[in-house]
């Protein structure tokens, strides 16, 4: 019987189980778009249910398997992969009692606290975990001892959502370092617990599981598992990893040197290195890589995916409806008119996220600037368009960013993700940054990753160097267009000058900030 293997991939806007074959061929993928609300009592907040997300992860796991014709007892193996930061908290009888996904931003006074308990402790978790308080674990559980007492005395595990993934396929949990990294409360170097980070933040040091490392041949599906998904009892469950430390994976970034951007919800450009050594500035995240002896410094752009969604749905509906019609994809519509639009909109910019600061994150009011009222020039596809460059000058302010911090940047950028699937993203990538821009032939490249691990941990590959030279394979190499250089020159030192003046109206209260780190 051939051999498949399966990944499931709990994204910021979806989830999805993928199947692969062993020479890394995208054979099905059943996908679930799933929305975190805010709680009313709690500003900022951004709940996890993990009732109904996973309901909807096992129709994922189920709808693959069908829609494939694949037998469960074809998966050699799964794993999985998730956004990282979400935390979920369980009580002793292994019941999850209370969970957040990523970008949650209701624990400002706990942040304010700690800053106030003690100044330099945020540098001191940066330059130990790679993190500070702006997306990590502490200022979270910290909230839920001050708002929610009785749920934080119950609590004996903290896990992040790839973990509760396995958990609930296994029935069995522990943390690995990748995404576990991303709480602030697990060292860089020993890629272990740091205890006594949470005392001195003034929180419990007996709520940390096991540290499994990623790759290992974890557990089997138990039989509370195959009922719930189809699966087989006693499949093979392998430890994954954070998104985009198994999207490298995926891309076959798994050297020092060696960059990537991946365009989802959220565009983050990972660029490896073989020290763990953070930025003196604290300005850049830094985080385990799912390889061993390997480390990423990652700058983080927000919700270019999530801006993408909102222009679609408020501005382009004919196409939406058009796309149904004819069995496209509605943004392959709208790219065939953005790129009637000349590169720089018309001298048209917008604001959106800003240049990663780590450790005074914040962005301006979305906003667009320098448009003219003549829809002959200025119609939806300059706007959609602006968007597109808006996100590719960022990416080449976090390359810069993160050669400043390392002293290194890349020849060449691999780009994958959701956003890597249009031809003119791509192509503006490469021509704003000036570098060549590879796409893989698999676009989902973290859900990738997570089945060469798979496949690695349950030895259907010698080492993670050959699985990834069977496995990966390049669709497209986009060249920068020298004769558009100088149109984004001045477009990105304009943006460079333009964000900090929008930032400086939301510091005002004139405008609102699109997000803004707790205790800001």
């Amino acid at each position: 019987m051939e051999k498949y293997l399966m990944a499931v991939d709990a994204g910021t806007g979806s989830v999805r189980a993928v199947i692969f074959s062993l020479d890394g061929e995208q054979v099905g993928c059943v996908q679930r778009e799933w929305f975190h609300k805010e709680d009313p009592r709690w500003p900022g907040s951004m709940d996890f249910d993990w009732v109904h997300n996973w309901e909807l992860a096992q129709g994922c796991i189920r709808g693959v398997l069908q829609k494939t014709g694949i037998a469960p007892a074809a998966i050699a193996a799964i794993s999985t992969t998730c956004m990282r930061e979400g935390i979920l908290l369980y009580d002793k009888e292994g019941r999850e009692i209370w969970a957040c996904a990523n970008v949650d931003a209701r624990s400002d006074a706990q942040v304010g606290q700690l800053k106030e308990l003690a100044p330099a402790l945020e540098k001191e978790v940066y330059l130990k975990s790679g993190q500070t308080y702006a997306l990590g674990a502490l200022p979270r559980i910290l909230w839920v001892r001050d708002n929610l007492p009785e749920i934080y005395e119950k609590t004996a595990t903290v896990g992040m959502f790839n973990d509760w993934l396995i958990y609930k396929l296994t029935g069995k949990l522990a943390v690995e370092p990748s995404n576990g990294s991303t709480t602030g409360i697990m060292d860089l170097q020993s890629r272990s617990w740091l205890p006594e980070i949470a005392q001195k933040c003034g929180l419990r040091a007996d709520i940390f599981p096991p540290v499994v490392e990623c790759g290992t041949n974890f557990a089997g599906v138990s039989a509370r598992g195959a009922a719930d998904t189809g699966l087989l009892e006693g499949t093979p469950v392998v430890v994954g990893g954070g998104d985009c430390q198994l999207g490298t994976i995926g891309v076959g970034a798994c050297k020092a040197g060696q960059a990537a951007v991946f365009g989802g919800s959220f565009w983050q450009y990972e660029f490896n290195t073989d020290s763990g050594a953070t930025d003196p500035g604290c300005r850049v995240r830094v985080n385990c890589h799912a390889v061993p002896n390997l480390w990423q410094y990652e700058a983080l752009a927000f919700k270019p995916g999530l801006v993408m969604r909102w222009f679609r749905d408020g501005f382009c509906r004919e196409e939406v409806e058009r796309a149904a019609q004819t069995g496209r994809d509605p943004y392959d519509l709208m790219n065939e008119k953005a790129k009637e639009i000349p590169a720089g909109c018309y001298g048209m910019q917008c604001c959106f996220s800003d240049t990663m600061n780590f450790i005074n994150w914040k962005h301006a009011s979305p906003t667009f600037t320098n448009f003219l009222l003549e829809p002959e020039k200025f119609n939806k596809y300059t706007f959609y368009r602006a968007i597109l460059e808006n996100t590719a000058l960022l990416v080449r302010s976090h390359i810069e960013l993160v050669r400043e911090a390392t002293g290194h940047e890349p020849e060449e950028l691999i780009f994958a993700g959701g956003a890597s699937k249009s031809p003119l993203w791509s192509q503006i990538l490469a021509d704003v940054t000036g570098k060549p821009v590879k796409v893989p032939a698999v676009k989902e490249a973290t859900a990738l990753g997570a089945a060469i691990l798979a496949g690695v941990g349950v030895g259907l590959y010698a080492s993670l160097e050959e699985a990834v030279e069977r496995t990966v394979k390049w669709d497209r190499v986009y060249r920068p267009d020298t004769c558009v250089k100088a149109v984004y020159e001045e477009l990105y030192e304009n943006w460079k000058q333009i964000y900090p003046a929008q930032l400086a109206l939301c510091d005002r209260g004139l405008t609102r900030n699109m997000w803004i780190a707790p205790g800001l």
